[in-house]
């Protein structure tokens, strides 16, 4: 196939051959491999096109294939596209369930009328040839205050039985999940339905799963009122305490870039999360669209619990096996450095990291920010805020057009796309010092198409 190249290209971050990549889906570990689905539109940078599904396989997050696109929109029911969803693996196949998306011709708002969203199943032995397709779900399946938008399956075992999560938007326009349990994974029942009062009008991509003996259920709200640090992203995306009820939502991620993430276990048990280092309708620009691709997905990262409940995020530990040369930098100082690469350092007071003279990364009275200062190489991007009263470290992953800034042990995150002119770019610091890592690339095959 076409592979194309750019000095954009990135060493560390899976992203489409061509076209437009956006939300991960089908996250799941069978077979002996990593399986990373996405929604692929292989045909167009912007996003135009035929929706599909592409994949990526690995053994070990570190060397991955593309096998192609695995998942077309094909029938009636998916027609206008092959929208997000979830995998699981059972009786020696995954089982992948998505949301067919249909838009009828004629008058429609497409929000009240003239949409279909059908959750459909298919299952595969090997991840990538796919069995005949099931229709599960259609509107009339739904509740009777659900709009026509609902979507995002996400599937896991519960004891004997299965369960669903669907995100939806009611015909009041609040944002919404759907419950759906299952003995045969082909028979589903409603069960319930959950929400928040004044928090958005759609939730995306629901997730409910446990960490550390509490639960949580993630979802990606569209319609929140932006803040000064915090929902300052066109849409957002995090996560609820959930024991019975809904509590203190907090964000995943307060960059420029990050929305629609899915969580899965590990063989290992460690629960892994992978967002889209994307997000869309979005005021600023990512020029490796004229290079005939757009968009990656984040490094995938570990959750854990902090004592008092917060998610913890960290890349995942297999990245460490890319270090090369190691250095170190002392407060004031700077240095010229080959992207891809790792800073890590400890932090007792007010701290700044300015990169490639572009944009500067600093702590202050309480309050993260990650600043462009170069409207080209932020691609329009100007300025992000976390607030984090205390900040004991900080941890960079620096790749060929992306930043990954970890926060006081994983407990703010911002990622951004960035586009230096050059391969390397000038680091100065004050406040701390750091040590930093050269990093290697992980290894990419494209198989398919």
């Amino acid at each position: 196939m076409a592979y194309i190249t750019g000095k954009w290209r990135q060493a560390l971050h899976l992203e489409p051959p061509q076209g437009w990549m956006n939300d991960p889906n089908g996250l799941s570990f069978f077979g002996g491999y990593y399986h990373v689905y996405f929604q692929y539109s292989p045909d167009s940078a912007e996003g135009a096109g035929n929706k599909c599904w592409g994949h990526y396989k690995s053994r070990d997050m570190l060397s991955w294939e593309f096998t192609g696109t695995v998942l077309f929109p094909d029938i009636a029911e998916d027609k206008d596209g092959v929208y997000s969803g979830s995998a699981v693996g059972s009786g020696g196949l995954l089982h992948i369930f998505y949301t067919g998306n249909v838009k009828e011709d004629g008058e429609h708002d497409y929000i009240k009328s003239g949409r279909g969203a059908n959750v459909i199943h298919v299952t595969t032995q090997d991840g990538e040839e796919m069995s005949k397709k099931e229709i599960l779900l259609r509107n009339a399946d739904y509740p009777d205050f659900c709009s026509c938008h609902v979507r995002d399956p996400k599937v896991w075992k519960d004891g004997e039985k299965w369960r669903m999560v669907l995100g939806a938007r009611t015909l009041d326009d609040k944002g919404a999940v759907l419950f759906y349990s299952s003995r045969d994974l082909s028979h589903w029942q409603y069960d319930g339905c959950d929400s928040a009062s004044d928090f958005g009008y759609m939730w995306e991509c629901p997730d409910l799963f446990t960490v550390g003996g509490r639960r949580y259920l993630g979802v990606s709200p569209q319609g929140l009122p932006h803040g000064k640090a915090e929902y300052q992203n066109v849409y957002q995306s995090g996560y609820f305490r959930y024991d019975g009820e809904l509590m203190d939502f907090t964000e995943w991620d307060m960059g420029f870039d990050f929305y629609a993430p899915q969580s899965f276990a590990a063989p290992d048990g460690r629960r892994l999360l992978i967002g889209w280092m994307g997000i869309g309708d979005i005021p600023y620009k990512n020029p490796t669209t004229a290079l005939g691709y757009q968009h990656c997905l984040t490094i995938p990262r570990e959750i854990t619990a902090d004592k008092d409940g917060t998610l913890l995020q960290k890349p995942i530990r297999e990245l460490s096996r890319l270090r090369g040369k190691r250095a170190e930098l002392k407060h004031g100082d700077s240095a010229e450095l080959p992207l891809p690469f790792e800073l890590t350092a400890e932090a007792s007071g007010d701290f700044a990291i300015e990169i490639d003279n572009s944009v500067t990364l600093e702590w202050q009275n309480g309050l993260f920010e990650m600043r462009f200062t170069d409207e080209k190489v932020g691609g329009g991007r100007a300025v992000r805020r976390a607030r984090l009263p205390d900040c004991t470290d900080i941890k960079i992953i620096a790749d060929k057009s992306s930043l990954e800034v970890f926060l006081d042990s994983g407990r703010a995150v911002m990622s951004s796309r960035l586009y230096p002119e050059n391969e390397s770019v000038r680091v100065a610091i004050r406040g701390i010092s750091a040590e930093l890592f050269s990093l290697n690339g992980m290894e990419v095959k494209y198989l398919g198409e």
